[in-house]
């Protein structure tokens, strides 16, 4: 099958599919490792040893053969290689927080929940987290960076009298102000080309 479909592979002999043939699926990690994740395994023991059958279209009994798959293994092992491939540092789409939302001081704290109110009421699919604490500004950020987290948007007095956002990129740092919805037009886009 992998032949006539063209696909590259190569016969790991010896490997342990002791009840039919399997194609084992390999993804390398960012540093280059091979991780065994999908599997598809044919099996003929398990029908014998449970006396399966079915009837076939002439009538008479015949033994199937199981189609054991799976598309990405155990999870754990799933997540452990998406988490080194990124660095902890996944693209927006994939995010868990996508943005936090940083108020200057407590008095900005409704201003950040509305803010937040309208991104999600325009997009209820986003993942955003006002940050309540009561740290510095600084020390959220710092926070934010260790997180990884891929948008920190800062609300205070200038961003208030201008109904406008301060915008931190985990790349690219410092984005400026910008009106809410020109930000939520930036991570729908982002989200749409699922781009890193």
């Amino acid at each position: 099958i992998l032949t006539d479909l063209r696909i590259d592979y190569k016969i790991n002999k010896g490997d342990g599919a002791f009840y039919g043939p399997k194609i084992d699926f390999h993804i390398k990690d960012s540093l280059g490792r091979s991780w065994q994740l999908g599997t598809i395994q044919l099996d003929f023991a398990m029908p014998e040893r449970f006396d399966v059958t079915y009837v076939d279209k002439d009538g008479k009994q015949k033994r199937p053969i199981i189609i054991h798959r799976t598309v990405i293994g155990s999870i754990q092992r799933f997540m452990g290689v998406l988490i080194e491939h990124y660095g902890g540092a996944f693209p927006l789409w994939l995010s868990p927080e996508q943005v936090w939302i940083l108020p200057l001081a407590d008095r900005f704290i409704p201003l950040a929940l509305k803010v937040r109110g309208e991104l999600l009421e325009k997009d209820k699919n986003l993942r955003i987290v006002v940050k309540e604490e009561n740290e510095t500004l600084g020390k959220k950020i710092r926070e934010g960076q260790m997180q990884k987290i891929p948008y920190l948007v800062i609300v205070g007095e200038k961003e208030e009298q201008q109904g406008t956002i301060s915008v931190r990129d985990r790349q690219k740092g410092d984005l400026g102000q910008m009106k809410p919805e020109q930000f939520l037009a930036k991570m729908q886009q982002e989200i749409k080309e699922r781009s890193a």
